[in-house]
């Protein structure tokens, strides 16, 4: 359809893929060297600079396969939650995922008798094959990046540092994957269409049952009951800092955007007197 094309057009030139002319950048040859959403491979991209390679990698992997939670059989949902909590980690899915990979990653290193993979993936309510596959395009992606001669950084997961570095990897991918809870209720307002969506099931936050306000997600599911899905809790002074001015500009008019403008208006004397220093 023309606007979908249009749409698809309009997002490649807001992740500066596309030049003045509407052909690929010298950045969009890049990213499409990467068989990955164009978002994706821009937090890819973007995680060279913030030196978070590593990690960004198993993300990519993790939400390019599908999903390695199993939908647990009636009456032992409770059980898969409290499995499921191990791996929860505070900052959000995406990191979340990180740990189910390196536990799954361990778990294959060390079999303490035949099937013993499986048998762990069984106990923890995930998919062997979601995680098998995780793990070969994990493997596609490093050699991509040896290919054309990007540094992959050592791992750091788990420090404040990389931690905020993977955030900021995230967000210079998927501004456009932006939600705030208007009520404190988990009712998330998406900042480009102003659809309402609720957590998914299998989102960390939903089992711990915190509501972080601002949200970046992974992908919007109209046939899972409208949800969000892979959701990381952001801040709106890190959404300012790293959001194109032009793709903020075009944002519908509403109370998040308000907001927003409010926090960049108080960062762009910083961002002055830092270019002056520069």
């Amino acid at each position: 359809a023309p606007e979908s094309l249009m749409q698809a057009l309009e997002d490649l030139d807001y992740l500066a893929a596309l030049d003045n002319n509407g052909n690929l950048s010298e950045f969009g040859i890049i990213m499409s060297e990467f068989p990955l959403d164009p978002q994706l491979s821009k937090s890819l991209l973007a995680s060279c600079e913030f030196e978070c390679v590593d990690e960004m990698l198993t993300i990519a992997a993790m939400v390019t396969a599908p999903s390695c939670f199993l939908h647990a059989p009636p009456g032992t949902e409770e059980i898969a939650r409290t499995r499921w909590r191990r791996f929860s980690h505070p900052a959000g899915d995406h990191f979340t995922l990180i740990n189910v990979f390196n536990a799954f990653k361990a778990a294959t290193a060390n079999p303490t008798q035949p099937g013993n993979t499986e048998k762990w993936c069984r106990d923890y309510f995930l998919s062997c094959s979601a995680l098998s596959m995780a793990e070969m395009i994990r493997a596609e992606l490093v050699e991509i990046m040896k290919r054309i001669e990007l540094p992959v950084s050592e791992p750091d997961f788990g420090s404040e540092g990389n931690l905020l570095s993977i955030k900021k990897a995230l967000l210079s991918g998927y501004f456009m994957h932006v939600a705030r809870d208007v009520d404190g209720s988990g009712n998330y307002l998406m900042l480009t269409h102003k659809q309402v969506a609720q957590l998914h099931p299998f989102s960390s936050y939903y089992n711990t049952r915190r509501i972080p306000e601002w949200v970046l997600f992974h992908e919007f599911s109209i046939s899972e009951g409208n949800s969000i899905r892979v959701v990381s809790e952001i801040s709106p002074h890190l959404f300012a800092e790293l959001v194109p001015q032009y793709y903020f500009s075009n944002l519908p008019p509403s109370e998040s955007k308000d907001i927003l403008q409010e926090v960049i208006n108080h960062l762009a004397p910083v961002s002055a007197t830092k270019e002056e220093q520069k």
